[in-house]
């Protein structure tokens, strides 16, 4: 099985991805860290040198590579899934998708603080989250083959993923 997380940042893709796969004992990747790695740059630097189309370019590039594996549990950066390319690359390689659905408010005290992200380094933070978090939900939906409620602890969120996708331990 290859299991694909998708979400908002802050909605602990990483987190649950990384217990995921340890319960099932595969290979985990977050995608954002597997780009750094291949770039050589830090995702905010890559923003800043090189522009957000940059990145979502390998975002798409770097799918095929993140997907070889079976089983695998991969973490998508939040903005994926919003290029219907990478669903239909995603869903080709054979990957489920699963949108970890973590309520707007949540988030917002989540990255309050967030230095690390490239996009929430504004002063109107809060506002940015929601209406950015608005304007992706329905493609979030749209793209997702599970839909996980995302409220909780990890531990409880990454039994509600397993669960979904039907897999017994």
């Amino acid at each position: 099985m290859k299991i694909v997380l998708c979400g908002f940042m802050g909605s602990g893709k990483s987190n649950i991805g990384r217990r995921i796969a340890k319960k099932l004992g595969c290979s985990f990747w977050d995608m954002d860290r597997y780009i750094e790695s291949k770039v050589g740059l830090r995702e905010k630097e890559i923003f800043a040198q090189k522009g957000e189309s940059f990145f979502r370019k390998m975002e798409t590039e770097v799918i095929p590579e993140l997907l070889e594996d079976d089983p695998v549990v991969l973490a998508c950066g939040g903005g994926t899934v919003i290029n219907p390319a990478n669903v239909e690359a995603i869903h080709k390689c054979g990957g489920v998708i699963c949108f970890i659905d973590v309520p707007v408010a949540a988030l917002q005290e989540r990255l309050k603080a967030d230095k690390r992200r490239p996009l929430l380094q504004r002063p109107d933070r809060r506002e940015f989250i929601a209406a950015l978090h608005a304007e992706r939900l329905p493609k979030y939906i749209a793209a997702a083959d599970k839909h996980i409620d995302g409220a909780g602890p990890p531990v409880v969120i990454t039994e509600r993923v397993l669960e979904g996708l039907g897999v017994e331990l």
